[in-house]
């Protein structure tokens, strides 16, 4: 059904003066003459066919209608600005903020972030590091998450899979009991994340026996496994977009160029709401390069 309101600008024009009380001081505000506030007040009375003023000598009152139309309009006015400020928050130049598991932030996306601050010096951005899966309501724009795509009510966009692969340090390599064929492992110290049997997945796929695949010191974090590794304190079953990084810097090597596929991916999630805006476009793009190049 059509609405049936009086005209923005008479409104506008009764809510700075009856919140002033003055035609003149609403005329600076809306920066219009003062003729003109009295022109748009006296035509939104004949539409209402009530006064909403006294006029007397040096000043207004306003008349009971007024008032409790003062009262609607303001309320009415408050709720529009503040959608207003948070649409602007929301598509703007607000901050961007992106929830991600700690492993991922650390080994893959912060080294990266410098090229984004690059291309977009507007952005903001905010990393927050954390297992838990956000709800979005907390102001959390965007989403890195790993697993399977599977989460209800979220558009769901695969960033990479990954694949796993023993890595070491180089000094192990020329050590006493060198790392010559996957049988060698027996002789090494198994490094372990939460997903344990990710070893006895490997050793399978590389045909060795008798190696414990359970013994070794296990971490609640995949990047804690890398950089452990990394100091040279066994083998790490690394996930390949942990330790890229590491591997190009050579502060880790990869003794077999044997790998699995791992059951898991990195997914570009957010509300179906937030695809829209421009900073999550931004960012999803540039995630997309960075990992095609990776």
């Amino acid at each position: 059904m059509r609405r049936e309101l009086p005209p923005l600008n008479a409104l506008r024009a009764f809510e700075a003066a009856g919140r002033l009380l003055s035609f003149t001081r609403a005329a600076d505000e809306l920066a219009v003459t003062q003729a003109a506030v009295s022109h748009q007040i006296k035509s939104l009375e004949e539409w209402l066919g009530v006064l909403l003023f006294h006029r007397m000598p040096r000043r207004l009152a306003l008349t009971d209608a007024g008032r409790e139309l003062l009262v609607s309009i303001r309320d009415a006015f408050d709720r529009i600005e503040g959608s207003v400020a948070r649409a602007r928050r929301d598509d703007g130049g607000g901050p961007l903020t992106v929830t991600v598991v700690p492993s991922f932030a650390a080994k893959w996306l912060v080294p990266r972030l410098g090229r984004f601050q690059a291309e977009h010096p507007d952005i903001e951005v905010r990393i927050a590091a954390d297992t838990r899966l956000s709800s979005f309501d907390d102001g959390v724009d965007v989403a890195i998450r790993a697993g399977r795509g599977h989460w209800p009510g979220l558009v769901c966009e695969r960033l990479m899979s990954e694949a796993l692969y023993p890595v070491c340090s180089p000094r192990l390599l020329a050590g006493a009991l060198p790392l010559c064929e996957p049988q060698d492992l027996r002789h090494h110290t198994l490094l372990h994340d939460d997903f344990e049997h990710d070893w006895r997945m490997w050793l399978h796929a590389a045909g060795v026996d008798g190696v414990d695949w359970r013994r070794g010191p296990r971490f609640s974090d995949s990047s804690m496994v890398v950089q452990a590794a990394v100091e040279g304190q066994g083998i790490a079953l690394a996930r390949s977009a942990l330790a890229q990084e590491d591997l190009k810097a050579g502060r880790l090597v990869r003794p077999f160029r044997i790998d699995i596929a791992s059951d898991l991916a990195y997914y570009i999630v957010c509300p179906a709401a937030h695809t829209g805006r421009a900073k999550v476009r931004a960012f999803r793009d540039w995630l997309m390069r960075e990992a095609a190049a990776a």
